[in-house]
């Protein structure tokens, strides 16, 4: 959802605003769930909110459908006492809007602008947010993913490689001279020079601290730590190729010249990128299918009525 909605703000694809549903469309109730109205606006919203969101053409029954999952969802929430207020769903959607990078009230109005009231995107975060909290409360034995099943998704896979147990913890302090963005490039290649002489003079992160901090013009960070898996296998390779105490190759940067002060490096039982992202898959695997489950026997226990 993320990313579609990012480039449809940002590149300010905006096309003209549907003509609003009639009230009396508006009114046309389709279904009954638990008490609780599903009507015609709200179908025509969901099928909005699919094509723009996942690029879905979302047929009319199908829309119903899933807002009556939601329905029943919101109702079993209820019933164990997980809900999501006003002011958390108004954050979240602020959230959203933020790694936009764009105002909570543009997102508004690029969704006005499709035809897709805020409400309605407001009203899935709520019923996503209700229903994972649920599954994952109620069933968590079930979601567990051991060591031993792990090993045998990968090898079954291929995905097992060599250096699946080599993961480590890295201890770093990035380090920037700064260039400014009007700099012409002569100065960023000083500066880059400028760093090449530091990289060979300094040994220790101590002294990386000590020297940067001196420095007029230069930003050394506070220490990080990430695991194989946190970080870019480019990042990996330049770690893996750098001496403790050292530093990783200058790039260039929007801030000026950057580099990595490797402060320790030690083995770790953390999981690798391949453990990590086949757990993920699991993960995802035993939640869908007791998520499936869970949702038809809270729709066979609910008052649903077409109308």
């Amino acid at each position: 959802m993320k990313s579609t909605l990012a480039r449809f703000v940002a590149g300010g694809l905006l096309l003209a605003a549907a003509v609003a549903a009639t009230p009396a469309r508006a009114q046309v109730i389709m279904a009954m769930v638990n008490g609780d109205p599903v009507t015609a606006f709200d179908v025509e919203q969901r099928i909005k909110l699919a094509k723009l969101t996942e690029h879905k053409t979302m047929t009319q029954k199908e829309a119903l459908e899933v807002l009556i999952n939601d329905r029943a969802k919101l109702k079993e929430g209820k019933r164990f006492g997980v809900d999501m207020s006003k002011t958390d769903v108004d954050e979240q959607f602020d959230g959203m809007a933020r790694r936009m990078k764009v105002p909570p009230d543009q997102l508004a109005k690029a969704l006005e602008q499709q035809g897709i009231r805020p409400e309605t995107l407001k009203a899935r975060i709520k019923a996503d947010y209700v229903w994972q909290q649920l599954v994952r409360g109620r069933f968590t034995g079930g979601l567990l993913v051991g060591e031993k099943e792990i090993q045998n998704a990968m090898n079954a896979s291929g995905e097992a490689k060599p250096d699946d147990g080599n993961s480590f913890e890295y201890s770093m302090r990035p380090v920037v001279l700064l260039v400014t963005k009007s700099a012409e490039s002569s100065s960023v290649e000083m500066r880059r020079k400028e760093a090449e002489a530091l990289r060979a003079k300094i040994q220790s992160c101590q002294e990386a601290k000590e020297v940067f901090g001196s420095l007029r013009d230069a930003v050394i960070r506070d220490t990080v730590q990430k695991t194989t898996a946190d970080i870019p296998q480019s990042l990996r390779g330049m770690l893996d190729a750098t001496p403790i105490g050292h530093l990783t190759v200058p790039e260039v940067t929007r801030q000026g010249v950057e580099m990595v002060a490797l402060c320790d490096k030690k083995p770790t039982t953390i999981d690798s990128p391949q453990k990590r992202e086949t757990r993920d898959k699991l993960f995802q695997r035993k939640f869908e299918a007791l998520s499936a489950k869970y949702l038809a026997e809270i729709r066979r226990t609910s008052m649903i009525e077409y109308r």
